[in-house]
């Protein structure tokens, strides 16, 4: 009997795992942002000293996890199981980073929402007895990502308003089975959904459905109210998302605007001309680990509702004339038990 889930997607840890650190580590772009003093690490050139982009991204991978390892004084023998992934064809950030890591590895990949699914299964490995630490980490690259998703950068092609700007950077998270929080109580895990959108450099509104559908869902498997929360921040909605996010959940009677942040829209400044905000599987992960940890250890925020959001494209299925299918995974961040 699955005695620790509620409703239809929703677990409730019976053994809530505790963040005990973040790491982060972003590209020039992000580091000229608003959020700079929040970031361990701003790199002044965004090939950070490597051959290819591709190879600088694997590289911010490792290091990130690395960094977070020094902040937490723990060792890589230390972690159970790295949960991770990028953006990349067979997750190859990921992958060639773990390769020097040397530690168990899941490797994931869920797009954007990468982040979220890795800290929902990190905390049921932890709540299931299975580990006592796990890291969960990501990464993007804003060329990795154009060389692959869309144009090459030497086109000069220019760039829709409804399109975003991938972030350059890698997240980290350390959970553990002990510690003072915050700590991850309740994990929704979202379903793929899909409205027909085809248009590539308009993320937003492809993923703003599968957004409406976890954050409904998690409010009925709950029982929770948007009252219940401090903050619920998506990873990377971006302008043109959040507005159909809330039109879509007002719809459905949730009116969440007044307590509503998101990721892709606070790591840029409107004059750093990215359009519609910021996107990318490092978005969520260098704001959560990098701003958000800081508020909530801060206590600017007790109690936070945190959901990235990923397009499940592919060059190949974009070639072929596929839509593109969303997905949200979201979990509850607590101070308290």
């Amino acid at each position: 009997m699955a005695e620790k889930k509620l409703g239809t997607q929703t677990v409730k840890f019976k053994n809530p795992p505790s963040i005990i650190a973040g790491g982060t580590i972003v590209g020039p772009k992000e580091g000229e942002g608003p959020l700079r003093d929040y970031f361990d690490m701003i790199l002044v050139d965004d090939t950070y000293g490597e051959k290819s982009w591709e190879k600088a991204e694997s590289k911010m991978f490792q290091d990130a996890v690395n960094l977070v390892l020094k902040k937490a004084n723990l060792k890589i023998s230390d972690i159970d199981y790295l949960l991770g992934g990028d953006l990349l064809n067979q997750i190859i950030s990921a992958n060639f980073a773990a390769r020097q890591l040397n530690v168990p590895h899941f490797g994931l990949y869920g797009a954007c929402s990468t982040m979220t699914e890795g800290l929902t299964l990190g905390a049921m490995l932890i709540d299931g007895g299975y580990a006592d630490y796990i890291i969960a980490a990501t990464s993007s690259h804003f060329s990795t990502a154009e060389r692959q998703f869309r144009y090459p950068l030497e086109q000069g092609i220019q760039r829709p308003f409804t399109s975003q700007w991938t972030v350059t950077g890698a997240g980290a998270t350390i959970l553990a089975s002990t510690g003072e929080g915050p700590y991850i109580t309740h994990a929704t895990t979202g379903k793929v959904v899909d409205l027909g959108m085809k248009d590539a450099n308009n993320m937003g509104a492809a993923m703003a459905p599968a957004a409406a559908d976890t954050i409904i869902t998690h409010f009925k498997d709950t029982g929770f109210t948007i009252e219940d929360y401090d903050l619920i921040m998506t990873g990377d909605m971006g302008r043109v998302g959040r507005d159909i996010l809330l039109e879509l959940l007002y719809k459905e009677g949730y009116d969440i605007e007044s307590k509503y942040k998101d990721c892709g829209i606070e790591i840029f400044d409107e004059s750093q001309d990215v359009h519609s905000g910021g996107s990318g599987a490092a978005c969520s992960a260098v704001v959560l680990n990098g701003w958000l940890l800081s508020q909530i250890q801060n206590g600017v925020y007790k109690k936070v509702l945190f959901m990235a959001t990923g397009a499940l494209l592919s060059p190949t299925s974009s070639q072929q004339g596929e839509s593109i299918p969303g997905i949200a995974h979201a979990i509850t961040i607590s101070t308290t038990l």
